[in-house]
């Protein structure tokens, strides 16, 4: 298996032989304006540039959309993916959306999920605690993530935009994956709300899944972000998680054998 970090949650994972594109969000930096009922909504998205060529990033077998949220999905990304690009959503809402944007070959994730030989698992979480839940569900949605598994490969586990809760502790128990990708630059809505992970959210996932490998993703690419990689690493030295936490750059790789 081959980890890839892309920019922000968009990632590139090779996996018993597929090659597979998550959250694709492909936009030049600076190109949309800040998101609105964010934090700092007067800085332009995407705050970093992408590491690589977009066709590079395209090159691939299957596309997963977590949600279909405008900093995980966006019209450069309709633009540059090939219209028969095998596509995997969380439900028919997503679903349609992809379609409308001329797709002809998307598929609604079930609970679990047969391609070539590679179990996807589709997960759910949680983007915000329930107060904020509350209060933004038109404007958070609902959301998902993908645990991948294969007799030849370590079980893998995308949690997707979602805070730590009692659905992320549940997942963890049920699928013991040995990697977790977690999007954690605690980002934050108006009223200084969280509605991904931050420092202590890690820090519970890592104390969860006690033999995993944690990689902190989604960092330093959204006007609403908080904590930086620089802070991260430091939280994780402090608190002795850097055996098993990583925090890759844009572009960085792992592979996991």
């Amino acid at each position: 298996m081959k980890f890839r970090q892309i920019r922000n949650a968009t990632l590139h994972i090779q996996y018993a032989g597929k090659k597979f594109l998550i959250d694709p969000w492909l936009a030049e930096k600076g190109a949309v304006p800040g998101f609105g009922g964010t934090i700092n909504d007067h800085i332009r998205n995407p705050t970093a540039e992408l590491p690589m060529p977009v066709s590079e990033i395209v090159d691939v077998d299957a596309v997963i959309l977590t949600h279909n949220h405008p900093d995980h999905w966006d019209d450069v990304a309709k633009q540059s993916i090939p219209k028969d690009m095998l596509f995997f959503t969380q439900h028919e809402k997503d679903a349609q959306s992809v379609r409308s944007a001329g797709f002809n070959n998307v598929h609604v994730l079930n609970e679990t999920n047969n391609i070539d030989g590679i179990t996807l698992i589709k997960t759910p979480g949680q983007h915000g605690n329930d107060h904020v839940l509350k209060e933004m569900k038109e404007l958070l949605g609902d959301v998902s993530g993908i645990v991948f598994k294969h007799p030849d490969e370590k079980t893998l586990y995308i949690a997707g935009d979602t805070v730590w809760c009692q659905i992320v502790e549940e997942n963890l128990k049920k699928y013991n994956p040995d990697i977790v990708v977690v999007n954690s630059c605690d980002a934050k809505v108006i009223g200084d709300e969280s509605i991904i992970m931050g420092k202590q959210d890690v820090y519970e996932v890592y104390k969860a899944a006690p033999n995993a490998t944690v990689i902190a993703s989604h960092m330093e690419s959204v006007n609403h972000a908080t904590v930086s990689r620089k802070e991260m690493r430091e939280f994780l030295h402090e608190n002795g998680m850097t055996q098993r936490v990583l925090v890759p750059e844009d572009g960085e790789s792992y592979s996991f054998v």
